[in-house]
């Protein structure tokens, strides 16, 4: 039996502002989320499911649920929701992506005081009993330089607030425009710079193959003696046997970490150490942040039953109309921006994409979203999606362009991405769809013709094309243990520059790449992974 008015299954517990925003029309359920033999029967009726983490909407959940249009996660994660079942399904699901940025950024600050002030080792000293005033004397923030690794949403609402101490703001990101920066009183720098000058040293970055690791013991080397050190973001950004170190020698001179390598984490080197803040990833741990994604997804709940458009969609078949000739070449077009990504190496001035074939017969705009999910994807610390995408562009000053024509003088379908670049230069990345299911291939990179599955870890060496490489790159590669799934090398002319295009199974570091691309000369290396597409 289904009732008149839609049903919205509350399966955790949420803030109470969440049933004020979803108001009157209609009804509201409860049920224990945790409980597989409680959920299955009432999402039979529901249009709506709301969530946190403790409940799991998979493919089983999804099939005991016919009438549902949307699942919502109030929170920033969706490792407990199986999206692509529910695009599948028509299932619209959304999440609340912006709702724990103040409180990340406060608690960044936080620990930045805490640290810099000995606050938590003088507070469980005096706990003890021991008055000690002279062995917690901390150190001023007001006319330091704080270093901000990463200026994305996070790391820009740090740096603003920062500003208020009367510091000197500089930041390492090479995915933001100087013009942007510039205008939140932010100097750009190179990484190496940022190490060397700062007193504080913040970190907002995502957590991707490049950034794992990224301030080690060289890093940590090479800053002012007595740093202070403060990762809000991730774990595994910073390398914590290494900051543990650098804490205890004092080239460190504090540091406040709220993430880990491996969570949840009871027992890092970190913790033995009086000057080291640590909490456990407390950062979206407000009543406010919790209270705004409540209210952000009961929002788009009540756009969702409505038919409306819902900004929070993260899938787009649900969120949107997309033209079923058109929807191969989403994949194709994510991929494509993030290789491009991987390639350039930093973030274009604009960037043009152009459609050819079949499927500039339809309305093809989707597909410049996509291109920006793609571009975006590895380099900012929230989720991107189809709605975000064109204002993360916006706040990063990159200009996007579409251009579109049937006619097609060498695929069925092709698309294209080209960049321009800050000091001038062109990078381009081209790819088609192949076959009766549609695979997308990569055609061309960086002016090089290839024939290669987008798909799985992919690295990039240009170098002098001479006899060996090949065998050089697999040797190095073999080495580290890693297989090589396919390998294809390009070039214009005999002796001039060529490009090797490699497959592999597992990751490459950083430092790997960096030593194959010493060991032949590379001019650039770069590495795409594109396994989570």
């Amino acid at each position: 039996m289904t009732t008149s008015a839609p049903v919205v299954l509350i399966a955790e517990e949420l803030a109470p502002s969440v049933l004020g925003v979803l108001g009157t029309g209609v009804e509201i359920r409860h049920v224990d989320g945790a409980d597989r033999s409680a959920l299955l029967p009432a999402l039979a009726e529901a249009a709506a499911v709301m969530i946190r983490s403790a409940t799991q909407i998979d493919a089983e959940a999804l099939a005991a649920a016919p009438n549902l249009k949307v699942v919502a996660r109030a929170g920033i994660g969706l490792d407990n929701v199986d999206v692509a079942a529910a695009t599948e399904r028509g299932v619209m699901v959304v999440n609340a992506p912006t709702s724990n940025i103040v409180s990340a950024a406060e608690h960044a600050v936080a620990l930045l005081l805490a640290a810099a002030r000995h606050i938590p080792a003088a507070d469980a000293s005096l706990r003890e009993g021991q008055w000690k005033r002279s062995a917690f004397t901390g150190v001023e923030v007001t006319e330091k330089t704080v270093g901000v690794v990463g200026l994305g949403r996070i790391g820009q609402l740090v740096a603003q607030r920062l500003a208020a101490f009367d510091v000197e703001l500089i930041a390492y990101d090479p995915y933001i425009q100087p013009g942007r920066a510039a205008q939140l009183g932010v100097r750009m720098v190179s990484l190496e710079e940022l190490l060397r000058e700062s007193d504080f040293l913040t970190i907002h970055l995502p957590r991707t193959p490049e950034t794992v690791g990224l301030i080690g013991a060289a890093e940590l080397a090479t800053t002012k003696r007595g740093v202070i050190v403060v990762n809000a973001a991730r774990g595994g950004l910073v390398d914590e046997a290494a900051l543990a170190d650098a804490l205890r020698s004092g080239q460190v001179g504090a540091a406040g970490i709220d993430v880990y390598a491996t969570e949840p984490c009871t027992d890092s080197p970190l913790f033995a150490l009086p000057n080291a803040v640590v909490t456990p990833h407390l950062g979206a741990s407000t009543t406010e942040a919790q209270d705004k994604a409540g209210a952000a997804v009961a929002r788009s709940v009540r756009l969702a039953l409505l038919g409306e458009f819902v900004p929070d969609a993260v899938n787009v078949q649900a969120g949107g109309v997309v033209a079923e000739d058109v929807r191969p070449g989403l994949p194709l077009a994510e991929k494509l921006g993030r290789v491009f990504t991987s390639v350039a190496g930093g973030l274009a001035q604009s960037v043009t994409v152009d459609v050819r074939g079949k499927l500039a017969e339809f309305d093809v705009s989707v597909l410049s979203l996509a291109v920006l999910k793609g571009v975006f994807s590895d380099v900012v610390e929230e989720q991107v999606t189809y709605v975000n995408a064109p204002l993360l562009a916006e706040q990063r000053g990159l200009e996007i362009a579409l251009t579109s024509d049937p006619e097609s003088p060498t695929y069925r379908n092709y698309v294209r991405v080209c960049g321009a670049m800050a000091d001038g230069t062109q990078v381009t990345v081209s790819g088609t769809l192949f076959g009766k299911n549609q695979v997308p291939r990569l055609t061309e990179v960086a002016g090089f013709e290839i024939d290669l599955a987008a798909s799985g870890h992919l690295l990039f060496f240009v170098y002098a094309d001479r006899p060996g490489i090949v065998g050089a790159v697999g040797a190095a590669l073999g080495e580290a243990g890693i297989n090589i799934a396919g390998a294809q090398v390009s070039r214009a002319d005999e002796g001039g520059e060529a490009l090797m295009a490699v497959t592999v199974d597992s990751p490459v570091g950083a430092e790997l790449l960096e030593e194959i691309a010493g060991l032949i000369g590379a001019k650039d290396a770069r590495a795409a992974d594109l396994t989570t597409l």
